[in-house]
């Protein structure tokens, strides 16, 4: 199984070349009982993606922490996010508890490092969101211990959430395409 994932993940890079004219993307989702993967922590991306080593397939790969969404690289709170991830993960061995593969063929799943799952840690925080479009494929142990940290966090007043009026990421992602919609329609 661990063979014909890491096998699935280097051959999608080429796949994702081959199907960039794709119309849809897809998500393709493993079953809830899978195997590890364990990796070294090479890159924090942002507070919410990491590049990974294999060392059995001597692959880096991208992954994407399921079920969270944290602030982009140009918002507000976002160097804080991925500061506080690297933090708790760069250069760490890690486990991996794959959930599915997103269409930008990242491998989306939970970051376990010494015991510790990244992702609800950043959500205690108050540096990230529940991703509520995707935490409802989670067990509801895992829904409830996110939600609970996020509502702690904001009630605590911590991380974006000292802010007034917090914009999730998926939100401002989309205000950014919009806005860059308009400058390339002003040319």
């Amino acid at each position: 199984m661990l063979t014909r994932l890491i096998a699935l993940l280097i051959l999608s890079g080429p796949l994702g070349v081959l199907a960039q004219d794709a119309l849809t993307p897809v998500t393709y989702t493993f079953w809830r009982d899978h195997v590890a993967i364990h990796g070294r922590i090479t890159d924090i991306v942002d507070g919410d993606t990491l590049n990974v080593l294999i060392q059995e397939a001597k692959q880096q790969i991208r992954v994407r922490i399921a079920f969270i969404d944290a602030p982009e690289k140009g918002q507000a709170f976002g160097q804080p996010a991925k500061a506080a991830m690297s933090e708790l993960v760069f250069n760490k061995d890690v486990e991996l508890l794959p959930h599915s593969i997103d269409c930008h063929w990242r491998l989306v799943a939970r970051v376990l490092v010494d015991g510790r799952d990244a992702g609800l840690e950043l959500l205690k925080q108050g540096l990230c969101w529940v991703y509520e479009k995707y935490v409802p494929e989670a067990s509801a142990d895992i829904q409830n211990r996110y939600r609970d940290a996020q509502a702690a966090a904001e009630s605590d007043k911590l991380g974006l959430w000292q802010d007034s009026d917090p914009v999730p990421p998926w939100k401002w992602r989309k205000a950014e395409e919009e806005r860059s919609r308009m400058a390339q329609d002003a040319f």
